[in-house]
C-alpha cells in the first residue's frame, strides 16, 4: 500500500496546507522588497502611473491611475503582452534617461506642465531616438497610449477600469452582454 493511501483526512489537510504555504513562500514575486507588482518594479509602476494619468487625466471622472490602468498593464505583461516585456523594460529605462536629460529629475517628480510637454514631444516624434533601444520614443508613446486606453475602457476582469469607471463615464449600463442571454 502506498504511503498516501494510509493518510488520515487530518494528515492530508495538514500536508496540503504545508504545500500551499511552501508555494506562497517560493512565489516569483520579490517579497523582500515589498513589491506589489507581478512584473513591474515600483519605480516603473510610478512612472507608468504618471504617464497614464497625463494620457487620461482625472477630472469630474476618474483618471487612469484611479482606474488601475497600471495594474492592467502589469497583469497583461505577465500574460497576453508577455512578448512586450523587454520592450517595456528597455523603453522605460530610455524614457527615464530622456526625461532626466531634459529636466534633471524623474518623470513622476515633474510638474504637470513639464510632463505634458514631454509627452507632446514624444507624440510629435520630437524626442531624439538616440539612447533608445528596440523602440522609438514615438512608437513607445503609441504603444502606451493604446494599452492605457485598453486598461481604462476594457473589461474590469482584466485588471483595469476599477468600479467600471469609464463605463459609467460613457453611460454604458452594466453588465454588458458577453454572448449569453439575459432575461428580465
Amino acid at each position: 500500500m502506498s504511503w498516501y493511501k494510509s493518510l488520515s483526512r487530518r494528515q492530508f489537510i495538514q500536508l496540503g496546507a504545508a504545500a500551499t504555504a511552501a508555494m506562497g513562500v517560493s512565489c516569483n514575486r520579490n517579497c523582500a522588497s515589498l513589491n506589489p507588482w507581478r512584473f513591474l518594479t515600483v519605480d516603473e509602476a510610478r512612472t507608468l502611473a504618471a504617464i497614464c494619468d497625463q494620457l487620461i487625466p482625472p477630472d469630474q471622472d476618474a483618471g487612469a491611475s484611479w482606474a488601475r490602468v497600471v495594474n492592467y498593464l502589469d497583469i497583461q505583461l505577465c500574460g497576453p503582452f508577455v512578448h512586450l516585456r523587454n520592450t517595456y523594460r528597455r523603453a522605460l529605462v530610455s524614457f527615464d534617461r530622456s526625461v532626466r536629460a531634459r529636466f534633471g529629475k524623474a518623470f513622476a517628480s515633474l510638474s504637470s506642465d513639464q510632463q505634458i510637454s514631454f509627452l507632446r514631444a514624444m507624440e510629435a516624434n520630437e524626442v531624439a531616438p538616440s539612447g533608445w533601444s528596440g523602440i522609438s520614443p514615438f512608437a513607445f508613446f503609441e504603444l502606451l497610449l493604446n494599452h492605457t486606453m485598453q486598461g481604462y475602457y476594457g473589461d474590469p476582469r482584466h485588471g483595469g477600469n476599477r468600479d467600471r469607471a469609464s463605463w459609467k463615464m460613457v453611460g454604458l449600463c452594466y453588465p454588458p452582454i458577453r454572448g449569453r442571454q439575459h432575461y428580465a
